[in-house]
Parts: C-alpha cells; structure tokens; sequence
C-alpha cells in the first residue's frame, strides 16, 4: 500500500507517519506544501526520510495559492460571519489538490491527514478528495480509536518519539496552536479556549503579535498606501506592478505595521460546535477594505445588491470545505461577471488598526458629481419633481396596508409589567 501524508515535521505528522506506516505497512510519501508559512523548511527531507518516508515532496505553491485561491476568493468579498478571512479555510483544498496530483502520479492508494476529528480541516480535505479524486481512500487516524487510545495526550507522542527516535522539539505544555499561510496566522486551543480570555493584552508577551502589532502599539502617525484595480484584482501597490503573491507580500508588511486586520472571535464550526479563534490577516484585511471602496465606485447597485446576498452562501462553502463543489463555481462565474468593470484606484489610510478611506477614483466611475449634487443640475439628468411620483408609487401598498389594518398596528407593543 502507498500513502501520501501532508506533511509538516512537526510532533503530530511525525508521529502520523510512523504510526500508519506500521499500522498499514504502507510505503509513505511525505508532502509539504509551502504556502507562505515562513517555516524553516530545511532539512525537512532528511528529517521525513528518517522517520520512515520513502519520498518527499516539498512544493512552493505560493504564487498559486495567492493567484488561483485567495484572489479569486477576494473578489468575491468573502467573510465568513462577518469576521474571518478564511485564511485556514482557503488553503485546504490547495493542499489536498496537491496531495491528489502527487497520489496519482506515485501510483498511491490513500492519502492521510492529521486534521482532528473536532475540527473543520478534515472536512476540507476530504471534501476536496471527494470532489477530485472519489477513488482514493482517506486515512483519518485522529478518527480511529487505536490512535485515540494510545496518544490520548501530547506526553505520549512525546514519549512515542523519544522511542523511535524520531527528532522533534517538542514540549507537553503549548499554551495554544497556529496554523501560518500566506494570507493569515490563526491561533486556537489551549489557553484560548476560555473566551474571557484577552488575546490583546500587551503582557501576554507576544504571543499573538506574529504577523502584526497591537493596534496600540503601532505608529502613532498614519501612513497611506494606493492600491490600483484591474478587474477586481489588485494589481499594484503605492505605483508599483506587482503578482498576487507581491500583493500579498507587500500588505501584508504594511498592515501588519499599523496592527490591521487582527480579529478575536467566537466562530460556528462546520461540525456543529462552537470555538474561538485569533487572526492576523493584515494583508487580506486592506484588500477587503480597498476592494469593497472599488466597487462602491464602479459596480452596478442591483448587481452589488445580488452579489451581496451571496456572500454569506460564499463564505460558508469556502470555510466548510466546498471549494470545488458545482455551487462555488456557478457562484464564482457570477462573481467574475460583476467585477468587470471593478479598475481605478483607492487611497487607504493606515492608523492604529484602522482602515480608513482616504479617495477613491475610475475611468469606468458610476458616479457623476453632476447628478449627485445637492446645486443646480447642469446635466439635466435628474428631475426632483420625478421624486413625487417615485415616492407616491412606492407608497402605495403601505397606504392600503393602513386603510385595511389602521395605522396603529404597525407600532411595537409593549407589555405592561405584571402587578407583583
């Protein structure tokens, strides 16, 4: 049996894949993905090799990941609950889409994972084997219980690896864990699975402060930054052309700067529970900002309107793990019609965590200052006397409304306080 484990050298992929290639006497082919994570990746084929992989593979899918995945999600206005900028969320299926192509080209029978059987990852990857590759079959240790019952805890693994000698730093006390892509750093469990918790408290050392500073303390002067549209992607920034992934590089310094885009949230996980999560997406934080004053210049309001009502539906497909399902990409065509004419270019202000509009300007602008002003109308567009008509028209039904019901039964009501 070949087995493909994404894997990241780590205690927990270490340990995944010594044990399923004992408990499957399989041959193991170790994959890594560099996705903009920044980890030390050197000497990670000797260290995959050692523990027991018959090949490695380490990509650098960064100007892929940023092309295909997170800009194409951008474009969209994707925020699932209003928050979170699927920064673990979009990764996923690029990983397992890889994983895939490495499984057929090595002839594999399965690809495994570490995700837990708590959480939304495994989901996501399997979803993605689901939708590309239906005949290979998943290997989800965390969800078998001989795996379960001898790593109840980190203390094992720990122990696991001293016995096979396996490398790994690792200690049994992590006070939280984080997952580092190109677009975010999220942090989870541990000391921050109490809410009351503050993520944002300067003592904590820096624990969260990976990606970006407290908004606190950030510079105390603003700083502006002038990112150009084409077709709802940006495609340069302060003048100068760049490819998503130099987009991406490039904001996610000068948010990280001013303490942009961090998020503390209490999040609804796909398999029904609820958890809390810390995000830094400076980056992504300011192109959902500059991207949304783009549109409010150049898009349609019926076509925003529409797209608008979509991003909820967006958001959720992306953050449980349908990436590549029929829906996402009939919502994805609509998405691209309606950035056709989404070019010009936004003045954003950087100050202390805040995002703040600072111009905004197109050749395809929608908006005439003629017709929007509150002086005389040179261009004779607009008749306010239409205004009387517009209004009486739209009224109409609310004035039957009240002939029928009486005007009073649309007030609130209130309940007078029982006697006591």
């Amino acid at each position: 049996m070949k087995i493909v484990l994404a894997y990241s050298g780590g205690l927990d992929t270490s340990v995944l894949l010594s044990w399923i290639r004992e408990t499957y006497q399989a041959q193991m082919i170790a994959f890594c993905a560099d996705i903009g994570q920044e980890e030390e990746l050197r000497g990670l084929e000797k260290k995959a090799k050692g523990t027991g992989a018959a090949q490695v593979y380490i990509d650098d899918l960064q100007e892929e990941f940023a092309r295909d995945f997170i800009f194409p999600m951008l474009r969209a206005g994707a925020v699932y609950e209003g928050q979170y900028f699927l920064g673990t969320s979009i990764a996923r299926p690029l990983i397992a889409q890889r994983m895939i192509d490495i499984a057929r080209r090595e002839g594999a029978d399965a690809i495994a994972h570490g995700a837990t059987g708590k959480g939304n990852d495994q989901v996501r990857f399997e979803l993605t084997a689901a939708a590309l590759a239906p005949e290979l079959a998943i290997i989800a240790p965390w969800r078998d219980e001989r795996f379960r019952n001898q790593f109840p805890g980190r203390q094992e693994m720990i122990d696991y690896c001293a016995a096979k000698r396996i490398p790994v730093q690792a200690s049994a006390k992590k006070p939280f864990s984080m997952d580092r892509n190109l677009l975010h750093i999220s942090y989870e469990a541990g000391i921050l699975e109490d809410p009351w918790f503050d993520a944002g408290d300067p003592r904590h050392r820096g624990y969260f402060t990976t990606l970006s500073v407290l908004p606190e303390q950030a510079p105390d002067k603003p700083e502006m930054v002038t990112l150009e549209y084409e077709r709802g992607d940006c495609i340069a920034v302060n003048g100068r052309k760049l490819a998503p992934l130099g987009v991406m590089r490039a904001l996610n310094k000068l948010g990280g700067k001013h303490g942009v885009g961090r998020v503390d949230m209490v999040e609804n996980r796909f398999v029904g529970m609820k958890s809390r999560g810390v995000y830094e997406t400076p980056g992504g934080a300011i192109l959902q900002f500059a991207h949304r004053q783009m549109e409010s210049l150049t898009m349609d309001r019926e076509v925003m309107h529409l797209r608008d009502s979509l991003i909820p539906r967006y958001s959720e497909l992306v953050y449980y793990g349908f990436w590549f399902s029929p829906e996402r990409l009939a919502l994805q065509a609509l998405v691209e019609e309606s950035q056709r004419h989404v070019s010009g270019t936004v003045r954003v202000k950087l100050y202390k965590g805040g995002l703040h509009a600072a111009g905004r300007k197109s050749g395809v602008s929608l908006y005439n200052p003629h017709i929007a002003t509150m002086e005389a109308d040179p261009t004779k567009a607009y008749n306010q006397d239409d205004a009387t008509g517009f209004i009486r028209l739209n009224g109409l039904r609310l004035r039957v409304n009240s002939a029928v019901h009486g005007a009073n039964h649309l007030r609130p009501r209130r309940e007078r306080p029982r006697a006591r």
